[in-house]
Parts: C-alpha cells; structure tokens; sequence
C-alpha cells in the first residue's frame, strides 16, 4: 500500500506565502505524475497544479505566475510554493499520486489526507 501524508498548511495573510509539501512512502516502484488539488467549500475539487516524472509542469490559470510545483524524486516528495496568496485560495489542498508498486504491476492513483490553507484579507 501506498501513502500520501501531506505537511505545511496553515493561516496565512494575504500576499504572504506557503509552501505545501507531500511525501509518498510504501511499496513503490516508481511514481508516475504528481498533482495537487484543492477543494474550497460548496465547489468541485480542482486541478492546480501537475508534474511528470521528467519535471514537466502544469498550472491551473489561477495560480499560474504565482506557484510552483516541484518534485524529489529521490524523496518521493512533492512540493507546491504558492506565494501572493489570495483570499480566494482558500482551500483544502490534497495531493495525488500515479504509483507503480513494482514494475509489474498496474498504475494506481492515490491520494493524501489533505491540508487546509486559509488566507486572511
């Protein structure tokens, strides 16, 4: 099994910065992409940001400019700088994870527990 334990959430100021970081750890082979979500109340959960495993990056409009999502493979760790925070980034913020067990096995999707990012005005 796999897991996703999610750190560095919190209470934050308007214009000020965070940075999120998930770390995988379990039986793995290999992890494929790497993404972070957020769910703000009464909406969908939304895509924010994405990275392959070669470093490619992908950003919803709305952070685009302001964050940056970066990965350890290594460590297994994803990261996800978000900085000139709004009020309208507040949000739970999950990661997600594409893993490979060995490399045998099929591609499975998993995800954290979720942080909570709130930003003040």
């Amino acid at each position: 099994q796999v897991q996703l334990v999610e750190s560095g959430g919190g209470l934050v100021q308007a214009g000020g910065s965070l940075r999120l970081s998930c770390a995988a750890s379990g039986t793995i082979s290999s992890i494929g992409s790497m993404y972070w979500y957020r769910q703000a109340p009464g909406k969908q959960r939304e895509l924010v940001a994405a990275i392959t495993n070669d470093g490619t990056t992908t950003y919803a409009d709305s952070v685009k400019g302001r964050s940056t999502v970066s990965r350890d493979n290594a460590k297994n760790t994803v990261y996800l700088q978000m900085n000139s925070l709004k009020p309208e980034d507040t949000a739970v913020y999950y990661c997600n994870a594409i893993v490979r067990a060995n490399p045998r096995s099929i591609w499975r999707s998993f995800w954290g527990q979720g942080t909570q990012v709130t930003v003040s005005s």
